[in-house]
């Protein structure tokens, strides 16, 4: 039984690709650019070309594929209703969607498929905070519009509970809230930032529209950044509170910031200067 992932080479995606490799099983890797996701995903993972926002050309993709994980991303509310009834029609028969944040169509036509589905409602991502490693490592700062707390699960928990949903029997018609064991405001992160990375960082407050600024001149539309900058200056409950949702599921505790922090800890660090004439020393 061979599962296709799309997103395979995201924050998430290479996760669950891992996890089910891990497990024993046949993977098929949905990515743009084959050649250069070869290097980044374990070996004997199926590498398709493609893209899930463009279902017309995933046949080939789908063709012997009986469960499906799909990553609902930008462009995707369109495309979806198409690719879920595509990969039905292909012989998938079980289908787990990690949301957008809320059940848009792609999660509906998911829902209303019939076939087994399961839909992963993490609550932040842990990874959100790399977009604090260029200010760290050039000025050791962290500008943020909000300090409130946030129950941010590490990509790896998001993965197991998506391989766990997809592989076992007793997760169908579920819709699953993922958060970490902690709930943290970003001076609490910093904190933790800074004990594992060795150096002092700031906490910089700016305001509101600063914020929406600096997300759209990323490319990011600005109605996405009024979504994205709102989430965070009126956070839910859902958002906020601790769930063992990721414990139950997988039989161990979800991971911490810190080991977060930890595996990614040289990407906050300031890069050394190599000395003038020359790279540096070699040995």
């Amino acid at each position: 039984m061979t599962t296709l992932v799309t997103g395979a080479t995201g924050n998430t995606g290479r996760h669950i690709v891992a996890e089910l490799v891990r497990r024993g099983e046949a993977v098929r890797a949905l990515t743009r650019d084959p050649a250069a996701a070869a290097g980044r995903l374990p070996a004997g993972v199926e590498l398709v070309p493609g893209t899930h926002t463009a279902p017309a050309g995933l046949d080939a993709a789908l063709a012997g594929a009986t469960r499906l994980h799909i990553t609902v991303t930008a462009g995707l509310a369109e495309a979806g209703p198409e690719l879920v009834r595509r990969a039905v029609d292909a012989g998938v028969r079980r289908i787990t969607v990690l949301w957008g944040g809320g059940v848009g169509p792609v999660e509906q036509a998911v829902a209303e498929s019939g076939v087994e589905w399961t839909r992963l409602e993490p609550q932040e991502f842990m990874s959100n905070t790399l977009g604090w490693a260029e200010s760290v490592r050039t000025e050791g700062v962290v500008r943020e519009p909000y300090d409130f707390p946030s129950a941010l699960v590490h990509e790896a928990d998001i993965a197991a509970v998506a391989a766990a949903a997809l592989l076992d029997d007793e997760h169908a018609g579920r819709a699953y809230n993922l958060t970490g064991p902690e709930s943290l405001t970003p001076r609490e992160r910093i904190t933790i930032l800074s004990r594992v990375t060795g150096r002092a960082i700031d906490f910089v407050p700016i305001t509101h529209e600063l914020a929406l600024d600096r997300l759209i001149a990323t490319g990011v539309s600005r109605a996405d950044a009024e979504y994205v900058v709102g989430w965070y200056a009126t956070p839910t409950s859902d958002s906020t509170t601790v769930v063992d949702t990721v414990e139950r599921i997988t039989g161990r505790p979800a991971r911490t910031f810190a080991q977060w922090a930890a595996e990614h800890a040289d990407r906050f660090r300031e890069r050394p200067v190599p000395p003038p004439g020359g790279s540096g020393a070699r040995r």
